[in-house]
C-alpha cells in the first residue's frame, strides 16, 4: 500500500496585497478629507517674516482671540463658539495634564488690542503651559 502525499500545500502565510490596496485607497481618502474637515475662527493673522515651526506628530493647543477680544479654543466641543476666561483657562490645563508635551499657540487678530492677546498669554501660563508660541501669517 503506497501512502500517497497531499498534493495541496497548507497555507503558511497570509496574502497581504489586498490589504494594502484598502489601506493606500484609506490614506488618500483621510489625505482629501482632512483639510476639509479642519474649521476654525476667521482672523486676520498679523504678516512676519518669522521662521517657521517643525511639525511635531502632536497637534498644537490653539487659543484665538478674534476682532472683539473674544476667546475661542481648539481643544473639547464647540471649536467655533467663544469660552469664558475660566473654562479655557480649564480646558488647557485638562490638556496638559494628559499631554504635557503639548505646543500651545496664540492665534490673534491683527485688529484686536495687544492687551487682550497679552491677556490670553497669562490664562495659558497660568494652566499650566510652560511656554506660549505666537501664530503669525507670511508676508505674500
Amino acid at each position: 500500500m503506497s501512502r500517497r502525499k497531499n498534493s495541496r500545500k497548507p497555507m503558511s502565510q497570509i496574502n497581504v496585497v489586498p490589504y494594502i490596496d484598502v489601506m493606500l485607497v484609506l490614506l488618500i481618502i483621510f489625505m482629501i478629507t482632512a483639510p476639509l474637515v479642519t474649521q476654525g475662527v476667521a482672523v486676520e493673522l498679523p504678516q512676519a517674516d518669522a521662521e517657521l515651526m517643525q511639525q511635531d506628530d502632536v497637534e498644537p493647543l490653539i487659543v484665538t482671540v478674534d476682532r472683539q477680544g473674544l476667546l475661542y479654543v481648539n481643544v473639547g466641543e464647540g471649536k467655533e463658539t467663544p469660552v469664558a476666561a475660566d473654562e479655557v483657562q480649564m480646558r488647557v490645563a485638562a490638556v496638559l495634564r494628559n499631554q504635557p508635551k503639548t505646543p500651545v499657540m496664540v492665534r490673534g487678530d491683527r485688529q484686536v488690542e495687544y492687551g487682550s492677546v497679552v491677556e490670553a498669554m497669562v490664562l495659558l501660563q497660568a494652566a499650566g503651559a510652560p511656554s506660549v508660541g505666537l501664530i503669525t501669517e507670511t508676508p505674500e
